[in-house]
């Protein structure tokens, strides 16, 4: 096979010089035949096991921070660099926008960023200039005389005298922003320096634009989510109200709703609907639209309404499961009447002591041909806390069932005296000492809703 003629490996161009890795014959001794043939392939052996490595490390990477960091260390290790920052900026404007740097402190970045856009590489690669469709190096930033004044400026402050950028875009996604790596002393990579990061660069815009879209996803779904819940709690005499909703990443079924109901009383709601993402955001506005309207027709009766609840969820999701519970309260006389299909029991805390409210065993709704079960009536002292929950709370603490309700239990009857009067207080108190996560960030397998009702 003549030289002419290698062909191309994954990506990695044999017209590119041989790594520096590769060792020269020695002067006098002759070469054995296909020296040269085998000293190419092992140069494009040892790229390729480089490539796979790295792109190994970032396929692993399942966030775009993680991603950004990952790419800008790879880049770095390709071309030789020991700091370097990357820039998310796509250009249809939609966002998400961030700089992730590598050995670079926040304040240093924020140096960086004050060098006009236009002096820059990386600034023109952002703002779609047509003459930087490639990668560009600076490999003497103090000495080149034609530099931006204020660029040379920060690169003296920083200690930094050399940068290679690399802009990152895909076919489909176009410009996603670009990448910057920076030398201490003036310095450009080797031409198979650059072409590996141009390899390594192009998949990781891939990457990054499935993430991109992934993560633009997932925002909408939180938009929606949001939206389908209440904006404000009602606000009844007798009774205080507090909510908090920690959502799963794919956007899960749980919600919860509080009512205003004929005669100053109180209609409560909790429910989880099996499944995810955004077919379960549409059983769930459909569900809370349909409780709504049963509880003002017949809303002291909670049977009535959950079974109201069940024929709407047979008819409009037949092939849905969920579980729900409803609470009927009459504040001025601090008592409750409720509900429940298949879900967690209420808790009642205060400081007389905790205690979970006995509801009948029933099925979830849509399980059974037809769903029916008594009601539970509970009076409250003043001062107590009613709280509603779902099984997200019990889930996410990692530990079996009854675990989870005694950690539950506990965290309800720990609650300090003092905040015992604000139900928004009790509830944060509850979910730093149950989820694992302190106050349960947005980052678990499941959705969280826990509702707190303080009667005066």
């Amino acid at each position: 096979m003549s030289a002419s003629r290698l062909p191309k490996v994954a990506g990695i161009d044999p017209t590119v010089p041989v790594s520096p890795h590769t060792a020269a014959p020695m002067q006098g001794v002759p070469s054995p035949p296909g020296a040269f043939i085998q000293d190419r392939l092992a140069g494009w052996v040892s790229d390729l096991t480089t490539l796979h490595e790295l792109t190994e490390r970032l396929v692993g990477t399942s966030t775009l921070d993680s991603a950004l960091r990952e790419l800008v260390s790879a880049g770095a290790a390709l071309v030789g660099a020991g700091r370097g920052f990357v820039v998310l900026e796509p250009a249809d404007g939609r966002g998400p926008s961030r700089t992730t740097g590598l050995g670079l402190a926040h304040a240093e970045l924020g140096h960086i960023e004050t060098v006009s856009r236009s002096a820059t590489p990386y600034g023109r690669f952002l703002d779609g200039l047509p003459d930087t469709d490639g990668p560009r190096a600076t490999p003497d930033i103090l000495g080149d005389a034609g530099l931006d004044p204020h660029c040379r400026e920060v690169a003296a402050r920083l200690g930094y005298a050399a940068s290679y950028a690399q802009p990152l875009a895909t076919e489909t996604a176009g410009r996603l922003g670009a990448a910057v790596w920076l030398y201490d002393e003036p310095a450009e990579p080797l031409e198979r320096q650059r072409h590996l990061v141009g390899v390594y660069a192009r998949y990781a815009a891939e990457h990054l634009a499935r993430l991109l879209e992934l993560e633009r996803t997932r925002a909408d779904a939180a938009v929606i989510a949001e939206e389908l819940l209440l904006s404000r709690l009602p606000r009844i005499p007798g009774v205080r109200l507090a909510a908090r909703r920690r959502a799963a990443p794919d956007g899960g079924g749980d919600w919860y709703d509080a009512l205003s109901l004929p005669d100053d009383a109180l209609g409560l709601a909790v429910g989880s609907v099996g499944r995810s993402g955004p077919a379960a955001m549409a059983a769930t506005g459909r569900l809370r639209a349909g409780l709504r309207a049963y509880a003002v027709m017949e809303g002291e009766d909670p049977v009535a309404v959950l079974s109201d609840l069940e024929l709407l969820l047979r008819l409009t999701e037949p092939a849905c499961s969920a579980t729900a519970l409803y609470a009927y309260c009459e504040p001025d006389r601090r008592t409750i009447v409720l509900a429940g299909a298949g879900h967690t029991p209420p808790l009642v805390t205060g400081d007389r002591g905790t205690e979970f409210v006995e509801t009948t065993l029933s099925a979830p709704l849509g399980m059974l041909s037809c769903w029916e079960a008594p009601s539970v009536e509970v009076t409250v002292r003043p001062g107590e806390t009613l709280l509603l929950y779902t099984d997200g709370l019990l889930r996410r603490t990692g530990d079996t069932t009854d675990r989870a309700f005694a950690r539950l239990r506990s965290a309800a009857a720990g609650v300090p005296k003092a905040l015992r009067q604000d139900p928004g207080a009790v509830a944060d108190h509850i979910l730093r000492a149950v989820l694992p996560d302190g106050a349960g960030h947005d980052d678990g397998t499941e959705d969280v809703v826990l509702l707190a009702a303080r009667f005066d």
